[in-house]
This record gives structure tokens, sequence and C-alpha cells, in this order.
């Protein structure tokens, strides 16, 4: 994939052009369900607020997911009186579906969608949009509990709001301020790798493309909003929150095991500073290295509670091997996923089994530290013990790393072959 590049006001082109330059540069999805009575009063508002502000030619489409009322008609009226709008009917309710159907059938650069009581003050639209068009993120929400935002809504919903969202901070860890808020935008060439991993088809859409974005290493930017709160809101508080925790323990589980191939969307741009090559720097050594030594810190220190633990009833030898062992394939899986960003089930069990040929030779420095020892001061104390233990440890760790980043997880991207078969997928 080519670098984001900045979408010039020139390629949008001449109003009715059937060629390239007079697609769209934004398209507004606006999901209803049964609006017949806003519906018109929203895309009238929105098309004056797009006409008099955005600086780009721009299309409104209306998806209608399975109304049984007028809305159909409405849609049908505004988009034969309104060249810049159009209307979709989906047969199926959910606005998960109605966005994904829309958007992967959309030729604009960039997707945004609203809902249709206009909660959000359309002032931030712009804003919302401008860093996808410039090239500097992939996705950019409306937040009501970023700092500087203006919100109007009863205490109930306020409360439930962000509960949610520390809900979300503290199960899937997530650092955007508001999953729900119905305002949105995504560059098109984002959705297309996005969207097919996303299956929710209701209201937890949002919050999975997110969380997934977010986990991919995508960059979400936040816009603060004013929003007051639609009292005639038809969306069902309970069931709504119900079925998106549902989502958040599917969503979790998939992470927790590796099933989400989240490295399809993994720097997709070829515009990431970290890839680029620097003289005599290998590259993601400063990042491995860091990761590389935090797993080693927590995985020395679970290392030295084991043989705490395991030398009250054994031996040293015993304790030292069967803690360095649990703690070995404990440090293997983590170094896997965290200093070396290997995700999914694949190759899963030939990584461990060279991290135990590591951890052999791990085993050889301290139990032949400790051999030493026992052979030098007869019956050392336990606090002996791990001062020897900690100093074996430190250069067993060195060699650790290097046979990781070299063979356990060599980095791929230099390998030609793995770049020929890439191309060919």
């Amino acid at each position: 994939m080519p670098a984001r590049e900045h979408l010039l006001a020139g390629e949008a082109g001449e109003a009715g052009e059937a060629d390239a330059a007079g697609v769209p540069v934004l398209d507004v999805v606006v999901p209803v369900h049964n609006e017949e009575q806003d519906l018109e009063p929203c895309v009238l508002r929105l098309h004056d607020h797009l006409a008099r502000t955005f600086p780009y030619r721009f299309r409104i489409t209306v998806a209608d997911n399975a109304s049984t009322d007028r809305t159909p008609q409405v849609a049908a009226a505004l988009a034969a009186a309104l060249p810049e709008v159009r209307s979709y009917r989906l047969e199926e309710k959910g606005r998960g579906r109605a966005l994904r159907t829309v958007w992967s059938h959309s030729d604009s650069p960039v997707l945004a969608y609203m809902d249709v009581d206009l909660s959000t003050d359309l002032n931030a639209l712009l804003p919302l949009v401008a860093p996808l068009i410039s090239g500097h993120s992939d996705l950019a929400i409306g937040s009501r509990l970023a700092c500087g935002s203006r919100v109007v809504r009863g205490s109930r919903r306020e409360f439930i709001s962000r509960a949610y969202n520390l809900i979300l901070r503290s199960s899937l860890a997530a650092r955007f301020s508001d999953a729900q808020c119905g305002f949105k935008a995504v560059r098109r060439e984002v959705a297309e790798r996005l969207l097919p991993m996303v299956e929710d088809t209701g209201w937890f859409f949002d919050t999975e493309m997110l969380v997934l974005a977010e986990r991919a290493g995508l960059r979400i930017h936040e816009v603060p909003v004013d929003w007051v709160d639609d009292p005639d809101s038809s969306v069902h508080i309970v069931r709504t929150a119900t079925e998106d925790l549902k989502g958040v323990w599917r969503v979790g589980r998939a992470l927790a095991v590796g099933a989400l191939p989240l490295d399809r969307l993994a720097r997709p741009f070829g515009d990431d500073p970290r890839d680029r090559a620097l003289p005599g720097v290998p590259g993601g050594l400063a990042r491995q290295l860091v990761g590389f030594c935090v797993v080693g810190v927590l995985s020395t220190l679970f290392y030295l509670a084991l043989y705490s633990l395991f030398r009250v009833g054994l031996g040293p030898q015993t304790a030292n091997g069967g803690a360095l062992l649990v703690a070995a394939v404990a440090n293997t899986a983590a170094n896997r996923r965290l200093t070396f960003g290997v995700r999914g089930r694949g190759g899963a069990v030939r990584h461990q089994a060279q991290g135990l040929v590591v951890f052999a030779i791990g085993l050889a420095l301290t139990s032949g530290s400790l051999a030493a020892l026992g052979a030098a001061t007869g019956s050392p104390s336990h606090g002996t013990e791990l001062a020897v233990l900690i100093a074996a440890n430190l250069a067993a760790t060195v060699l650790r790393f290097l046979l990781f980043r070299a063979w356990v997880f060599p980095d791929r991207r230099a390998d030609p072959r793995t770049d020929d078969m890439r191309n060919t997928r």
C-alpha cells in the first residue's frame, strides 16, 4: 500500500462528472430505522452545513435498514431533490450492518457516519475528517468524554456511558475515550481491511472496529464535541448494553488467544518511521530491547518467586530447574507477543520448542553457577544462592535476546522469499 496522501481540493472535480475526478471526497452515511419524522430535517440541515462549510465534494447516503414506515419514501424523495443525496435500502436491521454495506460499496476516500438525531454539533464535522483528508490519521471519532467537550444529557445516560468506557479500558485496554458516540470517520483503504474483521452488525460495531484498529496500531484521532441528548431516542438502553457486554467478552477472548489476524492491519500503508532503515541500526532493535527488558524483569521476578517456593521442599538444583522451566515457557510466550509482535497460533509450538533450547542454555549457566558455588562454599546461604542466580541470569539474558532475535523470531521482512510470498497473496 502507498503512504497516506493529502487529498487535494482540485482532485474533487465538478459535480456530475463520470470520471474518477468527480468522486466525492466525503461520504456521510446516516443509518436510519423508522425515522420518517426526523429524516428530512436531518438531511436538509446536514446538506446545508456541508454546502456552506465543506471545501470538497461530498455525498450524503441515507442507509435505511428495514424500516416499516414511510422512511424509504422520504429518503427517495430527498435523493431525487438533492444531487448530493442518495438512498440505500437494506432488508435487515442493524446499524453495523448498514454501515458495513454502504462503506464497502462507497468510492469516496473518506467515509463518515452520524446519527439521524444530529445530537452532535455539526461544527465538529470538518475537524473530524480533516486529519483523514490530510493523511495524518486512519480513523477519527467524536468524543463526549474528552476534555473540552460540552454535553447536555441525563444522569442515567451519563452514568451508563462512563461505566461502559471504563469497562472497555479495564477489560480490553482501550485508550480511546468514547466508543459509542454516533460521529465517526475512517479512510476507505483502512475500512477495506478493517471491516471484514468486524463481526458485529448492531450497536457494538463501533466498539469492535475501534478496538481492532487500536490493537493493530492504527492512528485514531479524537475530536471533543458539543452534544445534546435526544429525549425521544428510540435506542433500547438495557438491551443495547447487554449486547455490548457480550461483544466485549467475545472480542476480549479472541484477543487473548490470538485468534484475530491483526498483522493484516499493522503498518499497511508503508509510512511508519519505525520501518525506515537507519545506517548501523537493525530495524526495530530499540523497541525490541525495551520490550525484552520489561518481559525479562517480570519473568525474572516470577522465576525467583517460583524458586523460593520450590526450594521449601526440594534441593537447589531441582528447584532451579522447575522454576526456570515454568518461567521459560511464560517468557517465550510473552516475548513472542509483546517484544517481537508475533500474533496468532501459527508457529507457536515451534517457537516454544526453540525457546526450550534457549532455556537449556540458561539452565546450564545457572545450574553450573550453583554447582560451582556449592563446591566453593559447601553450604551457601539462601541469599548467596539468589545473588549467584541473578548474576548467571544476566549473562543468560543477553544470549537469550540474541538467540530470540536471530533464530526464534527473525525479522521476516528482510527475507526476499517472504516478500515474494506476500506479493502473491
